[in-house]
C-alpha cells in the first residue's frame, strides 16, 4: 500500500479567543481561498513543515497550539494527509499578535500566494474554497485558542543498555540518537519553552541540547526526572509548576506515569518520541504524541 503524501499547515488566529480572525490566502494557480499549508521536504518532521509553510505562504513565524484533526482527501489518485495546528503569530514578527497594525507586515504578495485577509471565523468558512478547511474552522473552538504548551520528551536511542560499560548514567545517545535530537531541534520552536529541564542522564541532557544551544538557553537537570530517583509525588510536583512553555527529557520509565498524573491520559513513548500537554486555566486540554 502507498503511503500517503504528506502535508502540514496551520489555522492562524488573532484577536480575541471569544471573536477570533483566521488568516485566509488566495492561491492563483488553483484561483482558490484556502489555509495556509504545504508539502513535507523528505527528512522533514510534521510539526517543523506547519512552521516553514505558514511562514512561506504568509510571511509569519507562529507559535502552535493544538492539534487540530488531520484532513485527507485524494490528489492525482493518491491519498494525501494534511496535518493542521492552531497557531498564533509570535511576538517578534514586529507586531503583538493581538495587535491589528502591521500584524501581517511580513507578508508579501507572489506567484504561489497573491493576497492575504484575516477574516472572523463565519465569514472565512464562507469564503473557503474547500468544505475540508470550512470543516476545521468548525473544530477550531472545540477547546480553548491559547494555550501554554507542555514537552514531555523520552530521550533518544542510545544503544543498549546491558551492553554498557559503565555507570547507566553516563551512557550517550548513539547515531540514530543523535539525529532524533536534532530533528526535535527543529520541532520545539513550535512551542517556543522557555524552561529546558532533563533528568541528570547523560542521553537526557544530550536529547535536549541542539535546540537549548540553538536558543542559547541553559539546560537544568533535576534528580527527580530519573529513573533511581523518581517519586510518585514530587515527579509530578516538579514538573506541575512549571508554569510557562517547558520543555523536560526523561526515561521510558518514569514518564508514562508522570503524563497519567498530569492530564489523566495513558501516552507511552518510544526513544526520541515526545508528548504535547496544552495547558489553559490550570488543566490539561489537550494531549498529542509525536515521533522524531
Amino acid at each position: 500500500m502507498t503511503d500517503p503524501l504528506r502535508a502540514a499547515g496551520a489555522v492562524v488566529w488573532r484577536g480575541e479567543q471569544s471573536r477570533p480572525e483566521v488568516a485566509v490566502i488566495h492561491r492563483p494557480a488553483y484561483d482558490d481561498w484556502t489555509l495556509p499549508k504545504g508539502k513535507l521536504k523528505p527528512g522533514e518532521h510534521e510539526i517543523a513543515a506547519a512552521l516553514r509553510e505558514v511562514r512561506e505562504e504568509t510571511g509569519l513565524t507562529v507559535l502552535l497550539g493544538r492539534a487540530l484533526p488531520p484532513v485527507h482527501y485524494m490528489t492525482m489518485g493518491r491519498l494525501k494527509r494534511v496535518d493542521y495546528w492552531v497557531a498564533r503569530a509570535a511576538t517578534d514578527n514586529g507586531a503583538d499578535a493581538g495587535f491589528d497594525g502591521g500584524f501581517h507586515a511580513g507578508f508579501e504578495p507572489g506567484e504561489e500566494v497573491d493576497e492575504l485577509r484575516w477574516l472572523p471565523v463565519e465569514e472565512a468558512r464562507q469564503l473557503l474554497t474547500y468544505e475540508w478547511d470550512a470543516g476545521l474552522l468548525r473544530a477550531l473552538r472545540a477547546a480553548p485558542l491559547e494555550t501554554v504548551p507542555l514537552v514531555l520528551v523520552r530521550h533518544g536511542s542510545a544503544g543498549s543498555r546491558s551492553e554498557w560499560q559503565g555507570d547507566d548514567a553516563a551512557r550517550p545517545l548513539d547515531a540514530d540518537g543523535g539525529s532524533q535530537a536534532a530533528t526535535l531541534a527543529t520541532a520545539l520552536p513550535a512551542y517556543r519553552p522557555e524552561t529546558l529541564l532533563s533528568s541528570p542522564s547523560l542521553r537526557c541532557v544530550q536529547t535536549l541540547e541542539p535546540y537549548a544551544a540553538a536558543i542559547g538557553a541553559s539546560l537544568r537537570t533535576d534528580p527527580l526526572l530519573s529513573e533511581e530517583s523518581q517519586d510518585p509525588d514530587k515527579t509530578p510536583e516538579l514538573v506541575g509548576r512549571l508554569s510557562g512553555p517547558a520543555a523536560v527529557c526523561s526515561h521510558g520509565k518514569v514518564l508514562p506515569a508522570l503524563i497519567e498524573a498530569l492530564s489523566g491520559k495513558d501516552v507511552h513513548l518510544r526513544k526520541g518520541a515526545f508528548a504535547v500537554l496544552h495547558r489553559a486555566g490550570g488543566q490539561v486540554v489537550s494531549v498529542e504524541r509525536y515521533e522524531t
